[in-house]
């Protein structure tokens, strides 16, 4: 079943071909994104996820990162896989997926037990995807941040980060992973960034990363301090009823629920955190 709504999505990105003059083809492409990208979402491997795309809203998230199926797409720290189930099936057949974690020793801080399970998850990652995808593993390579192949340097359309900003830089490793995933990049090739957001006026200690929170302003500083030019920004990921002053840093709210029961309904009626989304430009 997984395969054929591949193929289908293939098909549908493949149409564009079709169209002779250049502004029928630059619509025709934007619709064959979107008719791949539907068929993606609609997949019933997906349906314990749709939940959260009233908050993720994948669809706009994706279009605003101008990804397309035929793209080499990294998606790093893939986590749960969550996002996984959306590109992976999005640009397999014409494009390629890539994985990539952060290393495992990053969250020694955190103890031996997690650092070994991540070992473990990026070393078992093609194969539990394939399994749970039906796409071979081997279209499903996976890389520590620390270990990208060199022959990957240049190659890359597209590198998105999903909520992880916040630990790269409380763990003190954000230049090195986001060095190592600008050289991924081909010249003008594009990085989106989906993060928690602090309000503006948040105070330094706060938005350092430990509450999961950073200010936007303050990342946009840093990715051009990385040699990227910032795109656009989006506020498709917005949550106004964030008042990100939560016991639990960003973690009080769904899906984690960190504090438990308690204030749970009043958390889950805010909904996922405020996020901003933010599209960078390697320059050519």
């Amino acid at each position: 079943m997984m395969r054929s709504l591949i193929l289908a999505a293939a098909s549908a990105f493949a149409l564009s071909a079709c169209a002779p003059e250049a502004g029928e083809s630059a619509a025709s492409e934007t619709a064959a994104q979107g008719s791949a990208l539907e068929t993606v979402l609609a997949a019933d491997l997906r349906a314990d996820d749709k939940a959260r795309d009233a908050f993720r809203n994948p669809a706009e998230t994706l279009a605003f990162f101008q990804v397309q199926p035929d793209h080499t797409v990294i998606e790093y720290a893939p986590g749960g896989g969550w996002y996984t189930r959306v590109l992976a099936p999005l640009v397999s057949a014409e494009g390629s997926y890539i994985a990539v974690g952060f290393p495992p020793e990053a969250g020694a801080s955190i103890g031996e037990e997690f650092v070994a399970r991540v070992r473990e998850g990026g070393e078992t990652f093609a194969a539990r995807q394939s399994e749970a995808l039906g796409i071979p593993a081997e279209q499903l390579p996976f890389h520590f941040g620390n270990a990208i192949p060199e022959e990957l340097n240049g190659t890359v359309d597209r590198v998105l980060i999903f909520r992880m900003m916040h630990n790269l830089k409380r763990w003190g490793i954000d230049d090195s992973e986001i060095t190592a995933l600008k050289a991924a990049l081909k010249p003008g090739g594009m990085l989106g960034v989906v993060q928690h957001r602090a309000k503006a006026d948040a105070t330094d200690e706060f938005a350092d990363g430990n509450a999961g929170y950073l200010k936007q302003a303050d990342l946009i500083a840093y990715f051009e301090g990385q040699g990227f030019e910032l795109v656009d920004t989006s506020e498709v990921n917005a949550n106004p009823n964030d008042t990100t002053d939560h016991p639990n840093g960003v973690w009080s709210l769904p899906p984690s629920f960190a504090g438990g029961d308690e204030g749970r309904k009043e958390l889950a009626a805010i909904g996922e955190s405020d996020r901003m989304t933010l599209l960078f430009k390697k320059p050519e």
